[in-house]
């Protein structure tokens, strides 16, 4: 297998390695040859710096995608209310790519169009275990996502169900989060430089930022519970990053609903050692089964927006968490409220709540021991010998300074803080009977394996 410039891709026993590496687009990971640039307009430089990409990178992806990516064909070029995948027979696909030495097809990387997942279903009868979901042919959007054709929502992605399966028990030991935070030293200096300041009348405020931006200094970037370097990994980070940059008001939301927090927070009163901080988690109803835990139903937005104040000490230090601060928590519901609309603006956050979906499958798979109820082997997604090629890259490890601050009556807001944090586990455990699922599976099997996908 040919290395290709500025990718490292995983697969059987064999690692490819590339003197320098790039930020993978989310529609992309995985694809064998394929050189990639940016997620959600984010890059990452080969030192694992962090920084939003220019014009003319994203420019040359967009070229780079509409000639190596084939549209849906076929059925797949139909929408459908709920498509079917077997689990068994995704797997058997991706052993004969294999063989055959050929890259994984879009049928495969793209998960036959999937959009959600809102059901799984166990069938001892035919030892398989089957995932559902709307979904809809895939198109190229003029920024290089590969979204839905009528959505505009992103697809769903097997570099992320294989990470998701992969990673449940080193979930179950930290969670899945990631995390962007401010250095103490950075506080420090920035407390230093802030001591200094006095502000003559009619001076704006904005004048200072340059200078402290360069005394906040870098932010570390912490990942937990999936490898650092995965697509998955990638997702949280610029899911996060994307996040700051809108509430801090340096990147618009595009959405008439959703102003920046700074926009927001003028005039408002804070402590003035206290810091906004937000972050994306889970949101899930109740996980429904049916009696005999054989059918099994997703329903729920699948993320929320969350947020409280860090409290920084002398020593620049964290030192404990407050209240949210009111405008700060009404960012935060007008966030979750306007999810899927932001979604279509900014792929990434689908991209999030698409990984979240399949966590919660991998982990409700584990937990529940489905794969032995159904008698089905899952060790080619579970990477237990042969692995499914995936994309590796340089883990995110710094980003520069991307802050914004306001003066308040009661100091400076700082707003650099967030992250995001998966606990599968917690919706797994949240579980209700539901005695109408039986009938749903039966009606979504397949009458005969032509397919490893079908429409149920």
């Amino acid at each position: 297998m040919k290395c290709p410039q500025g990718l490292q891709v995983r697969v059987r026993s064999a690692i490819c390695i590339a003197s320098m590496l790039v930020i993978a687009a989310p529609s992309f990971a995985g694809q064998v040859g394929f050189q990639q640039n940016s997620v959600g307009g984010v890059m990452v430089d080969a030192g694992g710096v962090v920084r939003a990409a220019t014009p003319d990178e994203q420019q040359q992806l967009l070229r780079t995608v509409r000639a190596q990516v084939r549209v849906a064909a076929g059925e797949l070029a139909k929408p459908a209310e709920m498509r079917m995948i077997s689990l068994k027979g995704l797997q058997k696909a991706i052993a004969t790519a294999l063989a055959n030495g050929t890259d994984l097809p879009e049928e495969i990387r793209y998960l036959a169009g999937l959009q959600r997942v809102q059901y799984v279903f166990a069938y001892p009868e035919q030892n398989d275990i089957v995932i559902a979901g709307p979904a809809e042919p895939w198109i190229v959007r003029d920024d290089a996502a590969v979204v839905g054709a009528i959505s505009g929502q992103p697809m769903m992605l097997i570099d992320d169900l294989v990470t998701a399966m992969q990673s449940v028990e080193a979930a179950r030991r930290s969670g899945i989060s990631c995390s962007i935070e401010p250095t103490a030293e950075g506080h420090q200096r920035l407390n230093r430089l802030l001591s200094k300041v006095q502000l003559r009348n009619g001076q704006n405020p904005k004048a200072l930022e340059p200078q402290m931006k360069q005394a906040f200094g870098p932010q570390m970037v912490k990942i937990n519970g999936v490898p650092t370097d995965s697509h998955y990994a990638r997702i949280l980070v610029a899911a996060d990053y994307q996040m700051k940059r809108i509430a801090m008001g340096l990147e618009p939301s595009r959405l008439p609903n959703l102003p920046s927090y700074l926009q927001m927070a003028r005039g408002s009163l804070t402590q003035s050692n206290a810091n906004p901080r937000w972050w994306m988690a889970c949101d899930y109803n109740s996980l429904s089964h049916s009696e005999d835990k054989l059918s099994w139903k997703l329903s729920g937005r699948g993320v929320k927006t969350m947020t409280e104040n860090d409290l920084i000490g002398a020593d620049g230090q964290v030192v404990g968490n407050a209240k949210a601060d009111p405008k700060a928590q009404q960012w935060a519901d007008l966030m979750t409220e306007n999810y899927s609309e932001l979604s279509q603006q900014f792929p990434v956050f689908g991209q999030l709540r698409n990984m979240i979906d399949l966590s919660v499958v991998a982990t409700l798979i584990v937990q529940e021991r489905l794969d032995e109820t159904a008698g089905i082997n899952l060790d080619l997604l579970m990477g237990r010998g042969t692995e499914v090629p995936v994309a590796v890259y340089t883990a995110p490890a710094a980003i520069s300074p991307e802050c914004s601050f306001l003066r308040s009556r009661k100091g400076w807001i700082v707003t650099t803080s967030g992250g995001v944090d998966i606990n599968a586990f917690e919706i797994v455990e949240r579980q209700a009977a539901d005695a109408t699922l039986s009938g749903v599976r039966g009606k979504s099997a397949a009458e005969e394996a032509t397919s490893w996908w079908w429409n149920g």
